[in-house]
Parts: structure tokens; C-alpha cells; sequence
């Protein structure tokens, strides 16, 4: 077993069908569900812009989740390997999806706006410094082709 490697699954099933299949734009729904092993099913859908559901969650926004998770994930590793007791943290992102003339689209960039709370506020200097070594280490920052920028908010702003 190669250990560099690693595979992901993931399952997908369109419940959007309302009888007529694909006849028309507006003849199907767009609601889905995701699958992995294990796990709670995950309710998709399109943005409520493409005629998506509101109470289902979008690509667009899990592409966001993804971003912000892996970054925090890599940020704690990062914060332990300097020595940065983390005791809390919460992020508020948010991306910017340009669309073209031709009905494509691509995220032009991300921001996340992580609040790191610290043991020892003295820290803060290096814990702030080590967002940019976390994207650096994160799997799916590294994955898109899009900036990825970092906004830390001091706990006592936000």
C-alpha cells in the first residue's frame, strides 16, 4: 500500500427528477444527496440563483466548507508544531464566483477571516504569521486555482 496516496469516495444520486425527467430548464428539480460510508447523508442541491433549493447545501458552498476546513485543520497542526496552544477558533469566509457570457463560471477568490483564541495572548503575533504557512500545508488551498487569502480577526473584535 502506497501511503503517499490516499483515495477518496464519495456517492451521488439526482432526486430531482418531478416525473418529466431533463424535458425542460425548469421541467426538473435540482435536489440530490450525497453518500460516503459511514456518514449522515448530505443534502445537495444548485444555488438558489440556478433554481436550487434554499434549505440544501450548494457546490459553491461546499467548495467554501472544504476551503475553511482544511485550513483550520492545517492551522491547528501548524499552531502545535510551534508550540501555539490554540483554544478556540471560528471562521467567517466567504468567495466570489465570477459567471461568463457562456454560462460557465469559476471562483475568482476566497477569504477566510479565522478568529483565533489563544492560552497565552502573547502569542498572537506568531499565531496571526502562521495562517500563511497553514495554506501553504492545506490540501485543498493547494488544490484550486484561485487565491486563497487569509483576513485573522482578533477575538476582541469580533
Amino acid at each position: 500500500m502506497d501511503l503517499s496516496q490516499y483515495e477518496y469516495r464519495v456517492g451521488l444520486e439526482w432526486t430531482g427528477n418531478r416525473g418529466t425527467g431533463t424535458e425542460s430548464y425548469r421541467s426538473y428539480g435540482r435536489d440530490h444527496v450525497l453518500r460516503a460510508s459511514g456518514l449522515p447523508d448530505l443534502p445537495g442541491t444548485a444555488d438558489p440563483t440556478f433554481h436550487g433549493d434554499r434549505d440544501r447545501w450548494n457546490p459553491e458552498q461546499l467548495l467554501l466548507a472544504a476551503l475553511s476546513q482544511c485550513h483550520m485543520l492545517s492551522y491547528l497542526h501548524v499552531a502545535v508544531t510551534h508550540g501555539v496552544n490554540i483554544t478556540g477558533y471560528t471562521d467567517d469566509a466567504s468567495g466570489t464566483l465570477r459567471l461568463n457570457r457562456d454560462n460557465s463560471g469559476e471562483f475568482t477568490q476566497a477569504i477566510l477571516r479565522p478568529v483565533v483564541y489563544l492560552a497565552d495572548e502573547s502569542q498572537r503575533e506568531l499565531a496571526d504569521s502562521l495562517h500563511s504557512r497553514a495554506n501553504k500545508v492545506c490540501f485543498i488551498a493547494r488544490s484550486v486555482n484561485f487565491p486563497v487569502l487569509h483576513e485573522p480577526v482578533s477575538p476582541s473584535s469580533s
